[in-house]
């Protein structure tokens, strides 16, 4: 197998590649370059601080738990293999991005560049924004260092008296990152809010000196929590998250050019390890070119617009439930519009025959139309339940500030389990018809969040077909506590079912293949980590199932080995959206069947979170989905091998070019306007 993060930084690669790639609208490389560095900030945050806690950990206490991993030979090979990445990020944005940048116009001035109309311009700015927020903070030889807040950005000034050292913050949250300059005769000059403070760092501090250089460190982004299984889990955590920025340093980047003697002082200075040390350029915190401004307006230097389609079948209908209760439909974001999910709930919160509204909220906007529509059903007095996960990383905060406002209007609101994350994507309407309660359900790969909306690539099903929205009602009595195991036939729930279930339908292909029949799977998922899915994915191959996978990032199994995985091959496709969904489809000896989920083929997913995959079943559904599958596996545009040597290689083959993502657009927007009916593929219309 390739371990984990070896992995992971591969997949980093490759949106590396397409910072790098010319065939990429220039503002989008840029974005990539973010996408890079904010990837890489987490991974350090959240990967290299688990394998440095495991590190510390004694050999024989890491066998007492199972840990296979050998931590200081794999810190070992990520700090050479993100060198190598830095490397070729720097090469990117300064021989790729900066001149492109310049040819259009645009130019990036450092202090040193300033005309004297910018430096005035500068010291203006610097005083009127910049002053009221920064100072300097003075060193001697052997004064106690300050604190350095994580992924904060500062400068470190070494002056020329008695080795007196200043520390200086740059102020990037509070400010813009980027600043437009005084510009003219058809140019246009931006610089660094760095480079501002640089210009006029003699008035901040004063006094002579002689180097200064920019530093960041980025802390430890997990949230320790001593014991979830007793007292109030909810309590702990909130006061875990006031615990994160001051966790333990991962990576302190450091610019390169900084002399030898000065960097031993800091590493002492502030407590650190020669593994927390990564050499760096002038600036860090390449996230913040998200904000990266276009003073041009020019929309050639953007992707062109795909404004989010309406559904043929939901657009103009004046209520969904009635829909539902005759036929499926499936939402694929962010092609289509997101509207219908608030539009839903709303007409759920109106109708006086619903009774209940329940939903499973694992990362929620900050603006959220999703709770606002749950409020007002609060309002109309309905009975409205929200399972929340407040161990969603990174968006903990969020999460609990809309629980509070649901948990205020009366919501009854369930947190996190001990030991356990909630990452399915469920929502239940139930509402009074002849013959007693009739469930409805919409059950997603991808969260209730409508920005995300905008760039996940996710599937979602609406539905009132009771094989499958009894079942969700189910789920929900897992979550309030009513049932210890939820009693499901047709849909997969982790962890109770989702593992054994997938492994039958692998052993059922092996058994066809076994038979002479045609046996094939075509899985598409986030990462593929877990063991013993993998042993089962060779296994399969061997007997003579052809596999076709699709990953975005994590592929722990490597395909195409002779004797253990030539019928596998993999491709991960890498585009303007991010492709999140999860599709499993099994030949099933030429009466294929498919599966959605919200679970990756990981052992978390698997075996320690809450997770629900469910069977296409509607007809029409699973045409469609099928045919948007068909072109991700045709993609020779976007799609990159994957193989052992982790090489990244592009898939050039066919006659005619396939861009997944761009010809799902335009499928489904044939689909919108009338025009087009994907092919037929044969199946079975049963679980």
């Amino acid at each position: 197998m390739i371990k984990r993060d070896i992995s992971w930084l591969s997949f980093n690669h490759r949106v590396l590649q397409e910072a790098g790639n010319e065939q990429v609208p220039l503002y989008e490389r840029i974005k990539f370059l973010a996408i890079y560095s904010s990837n890489l900030d987490e991974f350090y945050r959240v990967r290299v601080a688990s394998l440095r806690s495991f590190k510390d950990l004694k050999k024989k206490d890491r066998r007492k738990l199972d840990l296979e991993v050998k931590p200081k030979k794999e810190l070992k090979e990520i700090r050479r293999m993100v060198q190598e990445q830095q490397e070729a990020f720097g090469k990117i944005f300064r021989k790729g991005i900066l001149p492109e940048l310049e040819r259009h116009g645009i130019h990036l001035a450092r202090d040193t560049d300033f005309t004297e109309t910018q430096q005035e311009f500068a010291r203006n700015y610097f005083f009127e924004k910049i002053y009221p927020l920064t100072k300097a903070l003075f060193l001697g030889p052997d004064e106690e260092a300050p604190f350095l807040k994580n992924r904060g950005l500062y400068f470190v000034a070494e002056l020329e008296e008695n080795g007196q050292l200043a520390v200086i913050d740059i102020p990037s949250e509070e400010l813009p990152r980027f600043i437009t300059l005084p510009s003219g005769n058809g140019k246009h000059y931006i610089t660094f809010l760095d480079d501002i403070i640089r210009s006029n760092l003699g008035e901040l501090l004063d006094r002579p000196y002689q180097g200064v250089y920019s530093v960041k460190l980025s802390r430890d982004a997990e949230l320790y929590i001593d014991d979830e299984y007793s007292g109030d889990l909810l309590d702990k955590l909130k006061k875990s998250l006031d615990k994160r920025n001051i966790g333990l340093p991962t990576r302190f980047l450091y610019d390169a050019t900084m002399p030898e003697d000065l960097l031993k002082r800091l590493r002492g200075l502030f407590d650190l390890s020669k593994d927390d040390l990564i050499p760096g350029a002038r600036y860090h915190n390449f996230n913040d070119f998200f904000g990266f401004p276009n003073p041009t307006g020019d929309p050639a230097l953007h992707d062109s617009p795909l404004p989010p389609l309406p559904h043929p079948q939901l657009e103009g209908l004046d209520k969904i439930l009635p829909f539902l209760k005759e036929q499926d439909a499936m939402l694929h974001f962010p092609y289509q519009k997101y509207d219908y999910v608030p539009r839903l709930i709303e007409e759920a919160a109106s109708d006086p025959e619903v009774a209940a509204i329940k939903i499973t909220l694992y990362r929620v906007a900050s603006r959220s139309a999703i709770v606002e529509s749950l409020l007002k059903a609060r309002r109309n007095g309905k009975q409205v339940t929200a399972f929340i996960e407040a161990k969603a990383r990174f968006d903990e905060e969020s999460n609990l500030f809309w629980g509070e406002q649901l948990e205020k209007a009366g919501a009854h609101v369930f947190y996190s389990y001990p030991g356990i994350k909630v990452h399915t994507k469920l929502l239940l309407i139930q509402r009074k018809e002849e013959g007693g309660l009739k469930n409805y359900a919409y059950l997603g790969t991808g969260n209730f969040n409508e920005k995300t909306a905008r760039i996940y690539g996710d599937h979602a099903l609406l539905t009132g077909d009771a094989r499958l929205a009894n079942e969700v009602a189910q789920i929900f009595m897992l979550l309030e506590k009513k049932v210890l195991i939820p009693r499901c036939e047709n849909m997969f729930v982790s962890p109770f079912t989702t593992r054994d279930r997938f492994v039958n339908l692998v052993e059922r292909e092996i058994e066809h293949a076994r038979s002479g029949r045609e046996a094939y799977m075509i899985l598409k998922m986030n990462s593929l980590e877990d063991p013993g899915m993998i042993e089962k994915l060779y296994e399969a191959s061997k007997a003579g199932v052809r596999i076709q996978l699709i990953i975005r990032g994590i592929c722990c199994l490597m395909p195409g080995v002779e004797g253990l995985s030539e019928n596998i091959e993999a491709i991960s496709i890498l585009d303007r959206f991010l492709e999140h969904a999860r599709v499993y489809i099994f030949g099933n000896g030429g009466r294929e069947v498919m599966y959605t989920a919200s679970a990756d083929w990981m052992t978390r997913n698997l075996d320690r979170r809450v997770e629900a995959v469910m069977p296409i079943l509607d007809e029409k559904v699973y045409q469609e989905l099928r045919h948007i599958i068909t072109l991700q596996l045709s993609d020779n545009t976007k799609a990159r091998w994957i193989d052992a040597a982790q090489s990244n290689a592009f898939k050039n083959d066919g006659e005619k070019p396939v861009r997944a993502q761009v010809d799902t657009y335009r499928f489904l927007k044939g689909k919108a306007q009338g025009r087009l009916t994907p092919p037929a593929v044969r199946r079975e219309d049963k679980a």
